[in-house]
C-alpha cells in the first residue's frame, strides 16, 4: 500500500481546520455589546487574534494527539526510538510563521490605535480647563492632555460636543461638567455625541473602564489624560476602575448612562434645577466635630456615590 505524501495530510489538515478556526474566531460571543463607534475596531482585532489562536491550538493539539496515537509503544516492542538530531526546515518554518504573524499583528494594533486617536492625544486645545473648586482645594486648570485617546484622524483639531471633567478618587468618580456647573456621581452623555473626558485623580492611580465602550484610561495623580469617545448605542453601562487602588478598589464602580439627545437635555435641565435647589439648604457644621465618614455622607447620597 502507497503511503500518502505529508505534504496531502497537511493540506487536507489546513482545509479543515481554517474554516473551525474562522467560524469560531467570528461567533464566540465572549465580548459584551458593542456601545461606542470604537468597541468594533476593538473587537475585529480581537476576532483576528481568537481565530489564529483557535488554530494554533487545533493544530498544535491535535498533532499531540496523532502521535500519542501513531506513536505510541506496541506491546513487546523495547527498542530505541529513532535518534533526531534536528531538521532546518522545520526549525525555520515553526519560527518564520509566528514571527510574520506578530509583525502584521502590530502593524495592525497601531493602525486600530491611531484610528482611535491613541497617537495623537491633546492635539487640540480643549475648550474647557477649569476644575470646579469643589473637586479640589487648591486652583488648578487642565492643560491639553498629551496622554490617552483623544480625537480620531477624521475628528483631529476639532472639538468635543461634550467635555466632562472625571476625578478618580478613593473610591469613587467625580463627573463635572463644565459648561453647567453640574457635578455628579454618574457620568450621563448623548448618544452619537463626541464626548471628551478630562480625567485626573488625587490619590493614587485609578483606571476608567467601559468594557462595552471598549476603552480604558488611567487618571493618574498630577498628570492630565484624556478619553475621547463617540456612543453608539441608548443604556446604561457600568463604569469599572481597572487599577488596584486601595482597600475598597472593587466597590468603586459607577455607571455611564447613554441617553437619546433629547433626554439628556432633559436630564441637564432637571439636574441643574436640582442642585440650584439644594445650595441653599446647606447646613454649616463644624468638619471638626465629625468624623470622615460623617461629614462626606450627605455628599455621597447626593452624588449617588455607593461605598
Amino acid at each position: 500500500m502507497q503511503k500518502v505524501p505529508v505534504s496531502l495530510w497537511t493540506l487536507l489538515a489546513g482545509m479543515i481546520i481554517t474554516p473551525i478556526s474562522i467560524w469560531i474566531g467570528q461567533n464566540h460571543h465572549l465580548l459584551p455589546i458593542q456601545a461606542s463607534k470604537q468597541a468594533p475596531l476593538v473587537d475585529n482585532f480581537f476576532n483576528i487574534m481568537f481565530t489564529i489562536a483557535i488554530a494554533l491550538f487545533l493544530i498544535v493539539e491535535g498533532t499531540i494527539v496523532i502521535f500519542l496515537f501513531v506513536y505510541r509503544r506496541r506491546p513487546g516492542d523495547n527498542s530505541d526510538g529513532t535518534p533526531v538530531e534536528g531538521n532546518l526546515a522545520l526549525e525555520v518554518f515553526w519560527t518564520a510563521i509566528p514571527t510574520v504573524i506578530v509583525i502584521i499583528l502590530g502593524i495592525y494594533s497601531v493602525n486600530i490605535y491611531n484610528q482611535m486617536g491613541g497617537l495623537e492625544p491633546g492635539s487640540h486645545p480643549p475648550s474647557h480647563v477649569a476644575i470646579a473648586a469643589t473637586m479640589n482645594d487648591e486652583n488648578q486648570s487642565l492643560a491639553a492632555a498629551n496622554i490617552g485617546i483623544g480625537a480620531s484622524p477624521q475628528s483631529q483639531n476639532k472639538p468635543a460636543d461634550l467635555i466632562v471633567d472625571v476625578k478618580g478618587i478613593q473610591f469613587a468618580w467625580l463627573f463635572n461638567y463644565p459648561d453647567t456647573g453640574i457635578l455628579t456621581g454618574e457620568l450621563h452623555v448623548p448618544v452619537g455625541a463626541d464626548v471628551q473626558l478630562n480625567l485626573s485623580a488625587d490619590d493614587v492611580i485609578h483606571s476608567f473602564w467601559v468594557p462595552q465602550f471598549r476603552l480604558k484610561q488611567d487618571a493618574i495623580p498630577g498628570v492630565s489624560t484624556e478619553l475621547r469617545f463617540v456612543a453608539t448605542k441608548p443604556g446604561t453601562y457600568p463604569v469599572v476602575c481597572a487599577e488596584l487602588c486601595g482597600g475598597y478598589h472593587g466597590s468603586m464602580r459607577t455607571q455611564v448612562i447613554v441617553h437619546t439627545q433629547a433626554e439628556f437635555d432633559n436630564w441637564l435641565t432637571q439636574t441643574q434645577l436640582a442642585q440650584q435647589q439644594e445650595k441653599p439648604q446647606t447646613i454649616a457644621v463644624n468638619p471638626a466635630n465629625l468624623s470622615t465618614a460623617e461629614f462626606l455622607e450627605p455628599y455621597v447620597q447626593k452624588m449617588l456615590i455607593s461605598h
